[in-house]
């Protein structure tokens, strides 16, 4: 009889040492442990969209379910032809993910290898320390700086090994924001054989006046990567579509080693619509500013500190992180603890509808005591 552990002791050292990333937990799953009826758990765990998709993405995925017996566009023109008209960019500046998680996995897979090396900083997002890990790469992680990254450090940190940087802004799991100046200014003293990975999930929520260009930048800086997703704002995390703007040279790159049909045809023709839907993108702006202010008042009310926010979450410490965060999952209230990026006494708190908004709020102060 074959013994499986042999085979799986003979995978890759950097392989075996890898931890799955861990989703947030869904509402099923509580569900199914606690009791508690689907319809009495509101989630606010996983940064997703409180307002669904808009009505036209919706419409758009729906009709092209009719074509779900073939395979997608493996070369996205429908979509690629909607970002390029929207930001003025080449289509073959363009590289199509299944969410941009996928777009960060690709530029990996196409940029790091055994002996190579990432940066990143403390408090940033999950994937950039397991993509790298996954390659055999080193990843350096950068000291944090009040919870966001300190760009200072991190350029101090880029040595002959270092083939990629991820900065994400805003960060994830922190909220934290580095303006474009910052951001530039960077950009203009990091090596030219480096690639800048600037991962902007969260941009959609920034105010106007925060805003920056940087998909402008990469004609001026052919080593910048800027990824975006339709998972967030735009509320296709169900459907998973990313997209990252690059040089052609790097777009080619990486459209060499991703995966072919990794964009569904329904994820892509969603997205079309969505691209075009400003209006609700605004709608959604707007709910999630009054959420912010709504959980940040609460906050102050409970004495709590928090890390302000420029994204569609807030991070806030309890104490007891675990401790809170079993009281509120028996309560059928889910948010996601960062025990795992270095904060034991911390929760973030996706911003939601007004209404689930107030049941976390309640059931936090009842597991505060």
């Amino acid at each position: 009889m074959t013994n499986p552990a042999r085979a799986a002791s003979r995978a890759p050292a950097h392989i075996q040492a890898l931890s799955p990333y861990q989703p947030g937990k869904p509402i099923s799953e509580l569900a199914r442990e606690t009791g508690i009826p689907e319809t009495d758990i509101v989630k606010l765990a996983s940064n997703e969209n409180p307002l669904g998709m808009s009505q036209k993405a919706k419409a758009a995925a729906i009709a092209a379910l009719e074509e779900g017996a073939r395979y997608p566009d493996g070369n996205a023109f429908a979509l690629k032809a909607a970002l390029a008209r929207k930001y003025g960019v080449g289509t073959d500046q363009l590289v199509i993910g299944n969410g941009s998680n996928d777009v960060l996995e690709i530029a990996t897979q196409a940029f790091l290898s055994p002996g190579a090396s990432a940066v990143f900083a403390q408090y940033s997002f999950a994937v950039y320390p397991l993509a790298t890990l996954a390659r055999g790469a080193l990843g350096k992680s950068v000291p944090a700086k009040n919870y966001g990254h300190d760009l200072d450090a991190m350029r101090a940190a880029i040595d002959e090994t270092t083939r990629i940087v991820f900065i994400a802004n805003p960060n994830n799991p922190t909220g934290t924001f580095l303006t474009g100046s910052e951001i530039e200014a960077f950009l203009a003293r990091v090596p030219e054989d480096v690639l800048v990975v600037l991962d902007e999930a969260y941009t959609e929520f920034l105010p106007a006046e925060m805003r920056y260009d940087a998909i402008g930048w990469v004609a001026g800086f052919p080593n910048l990567l800027v990824s975006r997703t339709l998972c967030k704002a735009y509320g296709l995390a169900g459907l998973r579509l990313g997209y990252g703007v690059a040089h052609p040279e790097i777009a080619d790159l990486m459209n060499r080693v991703r995966q072919p049909f990794n964009a569904s045809v329904v994820a892509q023709a969603a997205a079309v619509a969505a691209l075009e839907d400003e209006a609700f993108i605004e709608k959604v702006a707007e709910n999630n500013r009054q959420g912010m202010a709504q959980l940040t008042a609460a906050f102050a009310s409970l004495g709590l500190e928090w890390i302000p926010s420029f994204g569609n979450f807030v991070t806030v410490k309890v104490g007891d992180a675990a401790k809170v965060n079993q009281s509120l999952l028996a309560q059928g209230v889910i948010v996601r603890p960062v025990a795992g990026y270095g904060m034991p006494e911390w929760l973030r708190v996706s911003i939601c509808l007004p209404e689930e908004n107030e049941r976390f709020i309640e059931a936090l102060r009842r597991a505060l005591g």
